[in-house]
């Protein structure tokens, strides 16, 4: 059983890091430039970006990361008397709902809305200038609890016998 939790919290770390990595990305700098550009200039862009998403480089990592991360916090629960039990679920219930729920309650709903506009409608311009301050504030969180899930599945690991 040691063995499998050694390879599932390093798998996390991987995973974690691999999505929490593109995220900061987009807290650091790629919502900052796409503010810089003209309304509809940024619209479009963030469309592309929200369209291009949607390959087995990102979908894999992501999904397969909270997959993993549910067994983990199965697994952790299970197992709270081991060292590494409540380590592991911990770190597996962060990335569910610190970047899953949040990416499918918070920031998806966002980018459907802004993907029916027409970025050179007025309400469009309206609504992009809400979307880059709320959607980047999800974002933070989802970077926040990156970090904190990758510690811990780091932490995990270190506590198996």
């Amino acid at each position: 059983m040691d063995d499998l939790v050694t390879i599932a919290a390093r798998a996390g770390v991987v995973g974690v890091a691999l999505i929490g990595g593109a995220l900061f990305a987009f807290s650091a700098f790629i919502m900052a430039a796409l503010k810089r550009l003209p309304d509809a200039e940024g619209i479009r862009a963030m469309q592309q970006i929200n369209r291009t998403v949607y390959t087995p480089w990102f979908m894999g990592p992501f999904f397969g990361t909270a997959l993993l991360s549910i067994g983990a916090t199965v697994v952790g629960g299970t197992n709270a008397g081991e060292p590494w039990g409540s380590t592991l679920a911990a770190a597996g219930t962060l990335y569910v709902i610190g970047v899953f729920v949040i990416t499918a309650a918070g920031n998806v709903p966002m980018n459907k809305r802004l993907h029916a506009m027409d970025p050179d409608d007025h309400d469009a311009a309206a609504y992009w200038k809400r979307y880059l301050v709320v959607w980047t504030r999800w974002n933070h969180l989802r970077v926040l609890a990156s970090v904190g899930s990758v510690l811990l599945f780091v932490e995990s690991a270190t506590l198996v016998e």
